[in-house]
């Protein structure tokens, strides 16, 4: 059965472009559930409805589509607040949703680990505290009650608001749990000097087909967004090299990414974060390119990543006809490739083995007695070669990533 959708593009002092450019990513977010887009609407707003977000005149054209398309859900790119999504399921009688009650249901729909399925309950309820707080006062709010005197709204609210912030106290517990088994396992590949790489990238990039065709893996793959979930480490065997390597598959991004999603999946980027080097994995096919590795890179920034490594790999290029091909040319920090085909995956290998070789760095620090402390922090992320315990201090001989070498700059022997 076809879940007929309608989507909306609604957006404050918008442009044409904006609006037809949302409609698009949401038509593909729609897809990834299975849902079925048959009709589309655009509305640069003057001013938000606080009652339901679009103007009178838009609720009435969108009312007549539902009926006309018998449309089952409608979905709009804006966010909505509890009070606006009610009062639209009121007059158009469908399931009303906005892009980021969108985005977690196709994360629902992903989840297979019990990780990955607390982490989306996580973000869910912390999505719904919000909407309830509208939608609740909305209607029940104040029956009943007399000056200072509670109604049986408010007490139902009260209830339910405590019970969601009960749940969600429990889960970030034992999602705590599971970043403790992360940050052992971290720890492992640190002491064993262990190079680790993370594939990051706008969703649907083309990450998991990399990872497969790196470690000869079988992870699934889809033309949808979000196929990757859970976060996926293989094993990487690097020509030239003489231990392996470990390379970690984790979610995809995408603009205006909600902001209690990043929370709930923290433990999740926490994997990209520990890795020694990342690779921006790009859609070179893809018409909104340039838009992607902005909000990837705009990401990058805000989650503090940027001190790292990072290698543009440039993916699907067998995609591109000849003519593109002269604007993806490798330079110092871009790989062009195909992961499908295995074009110029020797090519991304060999400088892969060269970030390695680049990677550790030599240091000599003395730390005062006052700060000896700061040794067990440092053996956490580096190699101690030597250690000279003297009268005013501790001197320290290590090998350390690069990227963790300003932390201890304060410590370092000047020669």
């Amino acid at each position: 059965m076809k879940l007929n959708t309608i989507l909306i593009s609604a957006i404050k002092n918008g442009k044409q472009r904006e609006l037809k450019e949302n409609l698009e990513e949401l038509r593909e977010l729609a897809l990834a559930v299975d849902l079925h887009p048959i009709d589309k609407l655009k509305q640069n707003l003057r001013q938000i409805d606080s009652a339901f977000l679009i103007g009178s005149g838009k609720r009435k054209e969108l009312e007549q589509k539902v009926k006309t398309f018998k449309a089952h859900y409608v979905i709009f790119d804006h966010p909505l607040t509890g009070v606006q999504t009610r009062n639209l399921e009121k007059l158009l009688k469908v399931s009303v949703l906005d892009r980021t009650q969108l985005i977690l249901k196709i994360f629902a729909r992903r989840a297979r680990s019990h990780e990955g399925k607390l982490q989306v309950e996580l973000a869910q309820l912390m999505d719904q505290m919000p909407r309830m707080t509208g939608a609740w006062l909305g209607s029940l709010s104040r029956q009943g009650g007399g000056r200072f005197v509670k109604g049986p709204g408010e007490k139902a609210l009260e209830t339910d608001r405590r019970q969601i912030q009960n749940r969600i106290q429990k889960i970030k517990e034992k999602l705590e749990k599971v970043k403790k088994n992360r940050i052992q396992h971290r720890q492992t590949r640190l002491k064993k000097k262990i190079p680790s790489f993370a594939l990051i990238g706008y969703t649907n990039s083309g990450k998991s087909t990399l990872l497969n065709r790196l470690t000869k893996s079988n992870v699934a793959v889809k033309d949808q967004a979000f196929m990757t979930l859970d976060p996926k480490t293989r094993k990487l065997f690097i020509p030239g090299t003489t231990n392996p390597s470990v390379i970690t598959d984790t979610v995809g991004f995408i603009r205006k990414l909600p902001t209690h999603l990043i929370s709930a999946f923290k433990a999740t980027l926490e994997e990209s974060a520990s890795a020694d080097i990342i690779l921006h994995v790009v859609d070179s096919a893809h018409p909104k390119r340039n838009q992607h590795i902005k909000v990837v890179d705009a990401l990058i920034e805000e989650f503090q990543w940027n001190e790292k490594p990072i290698l543009y790999v440039f993916n699907k290029m067998d995609l591109l006809s000849r003519e593109k091909l002269f604007l993806h040319k490798e330079c110092e920090n871009r790989i062009p490739i195909s992961a499908r085909t295995g074009w110029n995956i020797p090519v991304l290998l060999e400088k892969l083995k060269k970030m390695i070789q680049q990677f550790d760095k030599n240091m000599e620090l003395f730390f005062p007695k006052a700060q000896e402390h700061q040794i067990y922090e440092l053996s956490r992320f580096s190699q101690i070669l030597k250690k000279e315990t003297h009268n005013k201090g501790t001197y320290c001989e290590i090998k350390i990533p690069s990227d963790k070498t300003q932390m201890w700059k304060k410590y370092l022997i000047k020669k």
